[in-house]
């Protein structure tokens, strides 16, 4: 028996509200189970994996969510006080990503190691900087006339495109985190896997949040 168009749509409302849902969750788990793991506090080192977590699982990934409209904790708020939000936890998380490299570059400075020399270093100062740039590019949301040549609309779909590409790359810094002798001599067997799954969750549930805004806008257009 076929599908209405109507039945379809509440199908995949309620799909997107349960994978919002779960997207929340692993959010604020990943880092809680992060913060166990490494005890922040019993080293220097150990306020890096933390940060680094909070910054994008935790904070990034609320920023975003912010505007989900089936899951945003503040979607009967007004859209002014969700970007206001939103600028607010982007900013957090480049503090915190900010203080896990300068924390995890002085470590490794104390230690005699060489810096950005792996695979997740590399990533992770580009995620850092490129999360940088992001917020510097924000700024040109909320003085839009610096941009004369560019409506309003397409600085809107340029920045939410690049802040996807920037979140990927901060989940992408975090898996290949899961796979130094860390977190892997301390993290095994199915617990590891799970822990993988996280950034997976998250990155899908925003790729899916900015891509059907990329649909809504094209359709408007029209």
């Amino acid at each position: 028996m076929a599908l209405t168009a109507e039945t379809e749509s509440r199908l995949y409302r309620s799909l997107r509200v349960v994978s919002g849902s779960a997207a929340h969750l692993v959010a604020l788990g990943f880092p809680a189970a992060v913060a166990v793991l490494a005890r922040p506090g019993s080293s220097l080192f150990s306020w890096h994996p933390l940060l680094m977590a909070l910054a994008f699982s935790f904070l990034m990934t609320e920023a975003l969510l912010i505007f989900s409209p089936e899951t945003s904790l503040l979607r009967s708020f007004s859209r002014k006080v969700r970007v206001r939000v939103h600028w607010a936890l982007q900013l957090l998380a480049l503090l915190c990503a900010l203080l896990g490299l300068g924390i995890i570059t002085y470590n490794k400075h104390l230690n005699g190691k060489g810096h950005f020399v792996t695979w997740h270093g590399l990533t992770g100062l580009l995620a850092v900087l490129y999360t940088g740039g992001q917020c510097a590019g924000g700024v040109l949301l909320l003085y839009p006339k610096l941009m004369k040549n560019w409506t309003l609309a397409k600085l809107k779909l340029y920045h939410a495109t690049s802040g996807l590409v920037g979140y990927l790359l901060g989940c992408a810094s975090l898996m290949l985190g899961m796979c130094s002798l860390w977190f892997t001599t301390t993290v095994t067997g199915a617990s590891w896997y799970l822990a993988m799954l996280c950034p997976l969750v998250t990155s899908l549930v925003i790729m899916n949040q900015v891509s059907n805004a990329y649909l809504y806008r094209k359709r408007s257009q029209h």
